[in-house]
């Protein structure tokens, strides 16, 4: 399988990281579906508790429709869900700085 990895920031506001977790602790099973059936097969988010900036790593299957993702009523749902915990674009996407990858490394067992 081939795939590309997409890296990119996101900025939470102060005092809602518990909150953000919890709700992604309880990912609605509709939205886990969307992200697989849009070709993502590994996706992390990490936080940097100085700035609360959102570190976000996904994996993707070529040729996958993701391109897809941000129409779909479920995606619309979870970005209204989250906007009062997220800087937001309007209509609710979460801002996203894309992160141009430096380095990577691949031992021999990957």
């Amino acid at each position: 399988m081939t795939y590309t990895t997409k890296a990119f920031r996101m900025q939470l506001k102060p005092g809602v990281v518990e909150e953000y977790k919890r709700r992604h602790d309880e990912l609605w099973p509709d939205l886990a579906a969307a992200l697989d059936g849009a070709g993502i097969f590994d996706y992390s988010i990490f936080l940097d508790e100085d700035t609360l900036s959102l570190f976000a790593v996904l994996k993707v299957k070529d040729g996958a429709p993701i391109g897809e993702l941000p129409q779909q009523p479920v995606m619309k749902r979870w970005w209204d869900y989250m906007a009062e915990l997220m800087e937001v674009e309007p209509g609710n996407r979460p801002k996203e700085w894309a992160l141009p990858q430096l380095f990577h490394f691949a031992g021999r067992s990957a």
